[in-house]
């Protein structure tokens, strides 16, 4: 998840959006917005995937980073 959380982060800063405009422009809620960023592990994907969709992405099964 840290991956997503990165490249959310990433994405929205690049478009010049506050976590706030990005949460209300995204349809979620301000408080997951910001879950998201910080990798909290238990998020929802429906969630996860409509923040992804303001970028053209989504979330797709694929194998484990083992690090």
């Amino acid at each position: 998840m840290n991956k997503i959380a990165q490249f959310i982060k990433e994405k929205r800063k690049e478009a010049g959006l506050t976590q706030e405009e990005f949460a209300m422009r995204s349809g979620l809620g301000l408080r997951f917005v910001r879950e998201l960023e910080q990798g909290k592990p238990t998020v929802r994907m429906d969630k996860v995937n409509q923040a992804l969709a303001m970028f053209g992405m989504e979330a797709v099964p694929g194998r484990m980073d083992r690090k």
